[in-house]
């Protein structure tokens, strides 16, 4: 994006979320052997997605009426994630999981500041707007934003070990006075600068995960956050409430949330015996 009205945004890993409902009596009817054999199958797809450079994938029992368990995977590329969810639908657990809902999308930094000061030292070399010239020094600006060692890793980042996970997508309003979209882009970036002090006072407590999914899903972006403490999501969410990016423009969809546990654990969430766990050292 080179409009000067338009903020840049990097992206990195592709995120699918994928939501079902455990028919645990139809499991419980199984023999034993064949319960065995069938998590045992698709405990060791898990590692092998989570393993390497390639991608990562999340377990979570979701908490609540609106489905069991949530898989989040992370893929390089948007082939990666149609063919990670062939692989799971191949198992033979998909046969007791049914699917209650999904959601595609890409991660994504938002560069509010950094695109105005790309676009002003691009004014200061006296360059015009959009020439070849002008894009190719664009194009450069954004490709060392991508490389410095504060963001790179963070667009590349593993999904967060940590017990408690909440997932939920959200617009920004388009009604009215109240149109995200038709504001200067100096008011914008001053909401959300003001919206980012209200997340990093979390610094610590919370690990959020922005994604990108205009073009890909019903909302425009998604949000991940997981926590060792349950309670920092409701804190966190309605702090944020008063804040006037939220309050005057913030649209939410479906809010998920729930345990996260390993792959080693899945027999555990299957059978239903107790809460599986979640080692933080894998």
């Amino acid at each position: 994006m080179r409009d000067p009205n338009v903020p840049e945004s990097l992206e990195g890993w592709w995120i699918l979320h994928r939501m079902f409902v455990l028919d645990r009596r139809a499991w419980d009817a199984l023999p034993e052997k064949r319960r065995a054999k069938y998590s045992s199958h698709a405990t060791d797809l898990f590692e092998h997605l989570q393993s390497g450079k390639d991608g990562d994938v999340g377990l979570a029992q979701i908490v609540g009426h609106k489905g069991d368990f949530m898989l989040t995977h992370y893929a390089r590329t948007y082939e990666g994630l149609a063919y990670a969810q062939t692989l799971v639908d191949k198992l033979e657990v998909r046969e007791y999981l049914a699917p209650l809902g999904s959601y595609v999308s890409v991660l994504e930094l938002g560069m509010y500041d950094a695109t105005a000061k790309i676009h002003a030292e691009l004014q200061s070399r006296d360059l015009t707007p959009h020439s070849p010239e002008w894009i190719a020094a664009f194009d450069e600006l954004v490709r060392k934003q991508a490389e410095s060692p504060y963001v790179g890793p963070r667009l590349w980042a593993k999904i967060p070990q940590r017990r408690y996970a909440c997932f939920y997508p959200m617009n920004k309003k388009r009604e009215g006075e109240d149109n995200w979209f038709m504001l200067p882009y100096a008011d914008r970036a001053k909401l959300m600068t003001e919206h980012g002090k209200v997340g990093r006072s979390y610094h610590g407590l919370v690990t959020q995960v922005i994604s990108g999914s205009i073009g890909f899903d019903d909302f425009e972006w998604g949000v991940d956050l997981y926590a060792d403490d349950p309670l920092v999501f409701k804190k966190l969410i309605y702090e944020m409430r008063f804040d006037e990016a939220s309050a005057r423009y913030g649209e939410f969809g479906a809010f998920w949330s729930g345990v996260q546990f390993s792959s080693q654990e899945l027999r555990v969430f299957l059978d239903g015996d107790a809460v599986p766990a979640l080692d933080s050292s894998t």
